[in-house]
């Protein structure tokens, strides 16, 4: 049976690794996937779905206007439809996808942040908490200590920066996977120092 699963971390808990892992595995099998992710990611190109360690994959670009619903419905013999940067998703675009596990039975894998820099819920995220069959936290450790991360801190110049747009891509010159405390109470040292400040 067909689902709907959302799996979300911190930065650098490992999900575009695993997204690539889990379309090397359908297609080991002879399975064709649907990789997507979102047109607003071009740290590495847009279009492509890259990892930390330096695998990538081609991907297709989707942006808010875009219906996935209509785009897997019109592919041919897909097996599974996995997508990066579901955090950038639309409300409309997960009930979409809804419609694909429930319509065309097509097991639906989302992966992306949870929360902002700013601790607030990005829209797709929250649909997909909302909507999804299966939720997985995807775990990495704090930038600072050995705690559980579960927020992004985001710096500029050394600094920690708590307020401003929503939306700033970009990796690890500009976030920090942390914990709640160090969140609150980043070392500014250390954070200097990563900066080159």
């Amino acid at each position: 049976m067909a689902q709907l699963f959302f799996r979300y971390g911190a930065m650098a808990s490992g999900k575009s690794i695993e997204i690539i892992k889990v379309a090397h595995n359908y297609e080991t099998q002879g399975r064709k996937v649907l990789l997507l992710t979102n047109a607003l990611d071009d740290r590495s190109g847009v279009g492509t779905v890259t990892s930390r360690i330096g695998m990538q994959r081609p991907a297709r670009a989707v942006s808010s206007t875009d219906n996935i619903f209509d785009l897997v419905k019109n592919s041919e013999s897909i097996a599974a439809v996995l997508i990066d940067e579901a955090q950038f998703l639309t409300k409309e675009q997960v009930l979409q996808l809804t419609q694909v596990v429930d319509e065309l039975h097509i097991p639906t894998l989302a992966f992306g942040l949870k929360n902002d820099a700013f601790n607030n819920l990005f829209p797709g995220s929250e649909a997909l908490l909302i909507y999804a069959d299966k939720i997985e936290e995807m775990k990495t450790l704090c930038s600072f200590c050995d705690r559980k991360a579960v927020m992004n801190l985001r710096f500029v110049d050394g600094k920690p920066v708590y307020e401003g747009e929503q939306i700033q891509i970009g990796g690890d010159e500009a976030y920090m996977p942390v914990c709640r405390m160090h969140y609150n109470h980043p070392d500014l040292e250390a954070l200097a120092r990563r900066s080159g400040k």
